[in-house]
């Protein structure tokens, strides 16, 4: 069988943004987030001041999309470390009077926003992954239940705004495909995530090393949503971080076999690609 390596996590998230004064002010004052570079029209942003979480890259003829239109970006998720620093980003997000919507996942909680661009947005926090329960066929079941949100107030009393803690990092991505059968192959058979949970007939979680999940995919857009042109707002690529090279080579050759073209990154071990709907991938092994 075809697994990535179990210690597989989602890294950088690059979006195409239309005004980065407008971005910029978003990601830091409303996110949390801590410029860590900026560079003509590139602009990298962090939780901990060192390594980068989103990049944004700004062109004024980027536009924003009609919602579920292509395929695409749903959604990035930023992982949170603990319940109490969730109850302070709600408590923010309040303050900045931003609409927020909500679910208790079972596994998590979970608020929702977009940027000023529409590119979604999710800010989680895990319960501990000993409490999370499985149905009769090993899935983890998941859920969409309302977020204790008197129970995240309270938790959060009195703790001032600090922006993302350390230990903030991109969760999972959630994207639009069209189609889920395609999708299924090219992200469980060729890159080799782990079949979690479905939901209905038009989503699948998949992960490596048993998390709920790390890519979320759906068909919410419609069934053969076309990829998002190029001249949308929305995601320009994600990162797969692979801790082993080993374990990269074993994808690049499975990708040779099936026909699929990647090119090497430049200065990094990796390869950048993009899945069968137009989303773009790099491949990095983990330093």
């Amino acid at each position: 069988m075809n697994r990535i390596h179990p210690r597989t996590e989602i890294g950088v998230v690059q979006l195409k943004i239309s005004n980065m004064e407008t971005s910029l002010r978003f990601y830091q004052e409303v996110i949390g987030l801590k410029l860590v570079r900026r560079e003509g029209a590139i602009a990298e942003l962090s939780a901990d001041g060192v390594h980068p979480l989103v990049v944004l890259e700004e062109n004024q003829l980027f536009r924003k999309q009609r919602n579920r239109s292509t395929s695409g970006l749903y959604h990035f998720a930023i992982l949170l470390p603990d319940r109490r620093s969730l109850g302070v980003t709600l408590r923010n997000l309040i303050r900045h009077q931003i609409p927020v919507g909500q679910g208790d996942h079972l596994v998590s909680e979970a608020l929702y926003l977009d940027d000023p661009d529409g590119n979604g947005i999710e800010i989680y926090a895990d319960r501990p992954r000993d409490t999370w329960k499985r149905d009769e066929h090993g899935g983890i079941i998941m859920t969409t239940d309302p977020v204790d949100v008197s129970g995240l107030m309270a938790i959060s009393e009195g703790i001032s705004w600090q922006g993302m803690p350390a230990g903030t990092k991109i969760g999972h991505i959630h994207l639009h495909v069209g189609d889920l059968h395609i999708a299924e192959h090219f992200y469980c058979d060729i890159i080799g995530f782990d079949r979690i949970t479905t939901y209905g007939d038009a989503a699948l979680f998949i992960s490596a090393g048993g998390y709920h999940h790390h890519i979320g995919l759906n068909t919410w857009a419609g069934k053969g949503a076309p990829p998002a042109p190029e001249q949308a707002a929305g995601l320009r690529y994600y990162s797969i971080l692979i801790p082993e090279e080993a374990s990269l080579q074993e994808i690049l050759n499975r990708l040779e076999a099936e026909g699929i073209a990647f090119a090497k990154l430049e200065g990094q071990q990796g390869a950048a690609l993009k899945d069968p709907f137009g989303n773009g991938i790099e491949l990095v092994v983990l330093k």
